[in-house]
């Protein structure tokens, strides 16, 4: 008779297949559950019924408790609520009121991690000599260990905790990484023929190198090219620069960035100049999601507790409940610009609604809020030299109320200072508008040079017209006017001839209009230039583009780019069509014709994916003057790396074959890995996959493997975002399990990471377990690998369905809360479904025969 209930094992205690296999081995009919007292009580088994040889060779007391976990220390994940803290040992004893039961002892270290509120800390109390947090001081909290998936569940009211959102973690979560070293490259080599016969090769690449300390963050970036000035004897030089070296860390108190070294001056106030020095500003990235940039308050005032819903075009973007009186919302995604519509409905089913309008531009920052940038050092040129006098510079943007915001700054050096000072303002249904001023002071051999500079800035989103002015922006500035790169030129130089041909007035103009109901949508942008010496240059870039379907066809896209450069009195214009048709499954067939100074080229070409990870391109067509070209690339986005590899002809003598090749190293104390990278010195993710190679991977840059040392790195991490990586569990072996097939963790910029999935690799065959004397471990012992992966449950006479077998492996098998005996696999392990005998030496100090009386 089949197995149709089996409560003897408390949930989270089998993995699936286990409780499959135990069922299969155990009569359902003769299990009788005796609940005595409360559903917290123990639970007492009648073993009169168990169909077993020796009834009192049996061990139950794992079972006699929901979620029973044998002292003892294991290394466990800690998840609280939808968080999840890096993996840690998490030891299991007996509290001081209950010497048979077992609790998770969450020690000071781990509590603080764990996101209490400051005004939580004095409440905590502890038990073990104060070295244990007591759960029975946080009302509703719990913890429920599972072993079988190495996790700590812990349970806390919000109400209790730092604020926490779906994808976002409070600082105390935050996770700086593991020491290690990285070093992400950029390679790209070709070889050219030309007509004559010539041939030319290049080589170049660039990338970071860095380190990991603590929060500590060191970064150099690096680049390397062929000199291309072969000697006489045709050898080629390889020359590698080193750009950039710098520190930076996260400042959590004050969420901010601290960098150390050389860096570039960043600034929405002054001109850009590379330094050397320290810098602190605040780092948006750091706050939740809904808090980042700029966006509006929602003022109101409800007459009872009332629920407040917030849409745009009719999607929901906030929905919260209100007290009565009134209320301000103040966590609106900074993404939001536009219309909003706020509807406010009482308890008695009364509504109100208004609108809001809002837009976003630099300079606007949320009411109550100070954005700050502050830098100090000497500026430096790519040598690493000092290039002018030591200088000091800060900026600030402070939002007054929900309309206005205030920003200005400073930067001064010896005989240079400068001074600006300026307003933005949130017009609501008109958009959003900043006027700012700035005032420059430099003293040059020939005399002192005194200046001004105006800048206005404007952003709107239409919806009526379902269209966006995403900036535009005119500066005037007078002749003696000097940015600080001015001054340094002029610095280092005794002529100071072009110092008066600085900019007079510039013009940007960005704007997009989409067609929703035809599918199409089209782009503008123009700048202009004009200089106190009479030059002048201007640029202008127009789209159109339409998406449609053409009987079967579906998905056709048609395209139409214009473009004009005008520098030195001379135009520049080009003008692109581009046709886009799909062809099979996952091709598309591309025409591309394209006009520059009176001269024609075509090209037709097609595109398809091979596969998930490859993909190719092959075009052919006519150049600018009749010749017939052709080129051809492939893709391949692997584990270790990206590779592409180019080909291309022109005229029949003309030539060229490349190779580029982007990827990284990151190495840690828990192994290395090649990879591919994301963002170059970047946040990454080290998962370890049991020392088992080839398990697929789900990370932010797609599907990987893990290498021969069962690593990989997940690389495009967000920083400060709780992230999350898979296994993908329809591409494991059939020799491969995972009873923790997903990892998370909220790592701080530059981090890498490091998560462990809990994965048993290797056969699977019936045992019989028998100790010295001949006699077996009791009914319901655990047997695990040396990783404490749990791979069977004894049943009567010692039979246990073994999983992960891998051969000459040892695996501990347990009774009575602690490790008794074990048994070592055979090598090579039986090619057929036999079942093993296997002897299980008993651990020193323990006896040859089982525990009886249980």
């Amino acid at each position: 008779m089949p197995l149709t209930n089996i409560s003897l094992f408390p949930p989270g205690r089998l993995s699936g297949w286990q409780a499959v296999r135990v069922a299969s081995l155990l009569p359902a009919s003769l299990l009788c559950i005796a609940m005595v007292g409360a559903a917290e009580a123990p639970v007492q088994f009648n073993t009169d019924v168990l169909d077993v040889q020796d009834r009192e060779h049996i061990d139950l007391s794992q079972f006699t408790r929901a979620g029973y976990i044998m002292p003892g220390t294991y290394t466990m994940t800690i998840q609280v609520n939808k968080g999840t803290l890096p993996e840690r040992p998490v030891s299991f004893m007996a509290p001081d009121d209950d010497p048979k039961g077992s609790e998770a002892c969450l020690t000071h270290d781990d509590v603080a991690q764990l996101g209490f509120k400051d005004s939580m800390t004095p409440k905590l109390t502890w038990w073990h000599d104060g070295q244990c947090l007591s759960t029975d001081a946080v009302k509703g909290m719990s913890l429920r260990g599972d072993l079988s998936s190495g996790v700590l569940y812990v349970s806390i009211p919000n109400s209790f905790l730092e604020y926490s959102g779906e994808d976002w973690d409070p600082p105390s979560r935050w996770d700086d990484g593991v020491p290690g070293v990285l070093l992400d490259y950029n390679m790209t080599m070709q070889t050219t023929r030309q007509q004559a016969g010539e041939t030319r090769r290049s080589v170049s690449g660039n990338g970071v190198a860095g380190a990991n300390l603590g929060p500590w963050r060191l970064r150099a970036d690096w680049q390397a090219q062929d000199r291309n000035d072969a000697d006489q004897n045709g050898a080629e030089h390889l020359k590698t620069t080193w750009n950039r070296y710098y520190l930076y860390r996260a400042i959590r108190s004050l969420r901010a960035k601290l960098s150390v070294g050389e860096n570039y001056l960043s600034t929405g106030l002054f001109d850009s100049f590379r330094y050397t020095g320290v810098g602190l500003e605040s780092d948006d990235s750091q706050l939740p999601p809904n808090l980042r940039g700029y966006a509006p308050e929602v003022v109101g005032v409800a007459r009872t507790n009332a629920r407040v819903t917030v849409s745009q075009q009719g999607r929901v973007i906030y929905e919260s409940t209100v007290a009565s009186g009134p209320f301000r919302i103040q966590d609106l995604n900074a993404a939001v610009s536009g219309k909003l519509d706020v509807r406010v409905q009482e308890q008695d089913g009364s509504v109100q609604t208004f609108s809001v309008n809002t837009s976003d531009i630099p300079y606007l920052t949320r009411p109550g809020s100070i954005r700050y940038r502050v830098a100090a050092g000497k500026p430096s040129d790519y040598r690493h030299n000092g290039n002018g006098p030591a200088f000091g510079a800060g900026e600030f943007s402070w939002g007054v109320n929900n309309g206005w915001s205030l920003y200005g700054g400073a930067l001064t050096a010896d005989r240079y200072h400068s001074l600006a000072v300026g307003v933005g303002r949130d017009l609501l249904a008109l958009g959003a508008i900043s006027l700012d001023a700035t005032q420059s002071r430099a003293q040059l051999r020939e005399g002192t040079k005194q200046g001004g500079s105006w800048r206005l800035s404007y952003s709107k989103r239409f919806d009526e017209t379902d269209s966006q002015v995403t900036f535009a922006g005119y500066r005037f500035s007078t002749r003696n006017f000097m940015t600080m790169s001015q001054f340094l030129d002029a610095y280092q130089h005794t002529k100071t001839a072009g110092v008066a041909a600085g900019s007079r007035q510039s013009w940007t103009l960005t704007f997009n209009q989409q067609f929703r109901s035809l599918g199409a949508s089209a782009y503008l942008s123009y700048t202009y230039n004009n200089y106190w010496d009479g030059r002048a240059d201007s640029a202008y870039s127009a789209s159109l583009s339409r998406y449609m379907d053409i009987g079967r066809l579906k998905g056709v896209s048609l395209s139409l780019s214009a473009t004009r450069s005008r520098v030195n009195g001379k135009n520049d214009n080009g003008l692109y069509l581009g046709l886009s048709v799909p062809w099979g499954e996952s091709g598309q067939l591309n025409y591309g014709a394209n006009a520059r100074g009176g001269n024609v080229s075509h090209s037709v070409g097609y595109y398809d994916r091979i596969d998930g990870n490859n993909t190719y391109r092959i075009n052919a067509g006519t150049d600018q003057h009749g010749r017939v070209t052709g080129d051809g690339y492939l893709t391949h986005e692997g584990s270790l790396t990206e590779m592409t590899a180019t080909a291309a002809w022109q005229g029949g003598n003309t030539g060229s074959l490349g190779m580029s090749l982007r990827g990284g190293m990151t190495a840690t104390p828990y192994g290395v890995a090649l990879h591919r990278t994301g963002s170059e010195g970047g946040t990454r993710m080290m998962v370890d996959t049991a020392g088992i190679s080839g398990v697929p991977v789900r990370g932010g840059n797609g599907d990987t493997r893990s290498n021969a040392f069962g690593k990989a790195v997940v690389t495009n991490v967000g920083s400060y975002w709780r992230n999350s990586e898979s296994l993908d569990l329809d591409k494991l072996g059939d020799d491969v399990e995972a009873t923790r097939s997903v990892v998370e963790d909220t790592l701080t910029e530059g981090a890498i990471g490091y998560r462990k999935f809990t994965v048993i690799a290797g056969k699977k065959a019936m045992a019989v377990l028998k100790l010295p004397d001949g006699s077996s471990p009791p009914f319901g012992a655990t047997v695990q690998n040396d990783t404490q992966a749990q791979t069977g449950i004894v049943s009567d006479d010692g039979s246990v369905w073994l999983s992960g077998m891998r051969p000459g492996e040892v695996m501990a098998v347990s009774w009575d809360g602690a490790e008794q005996c074990s048994v070592t696999l055979p090598s090579p392990l039986p090619v057929n479904s036999q079942t093993l005998l296997l002897p299980c030496k008993t651990v020193r100090g323990v006896g040859p025969a089982a525990p009886t009386g249980k």
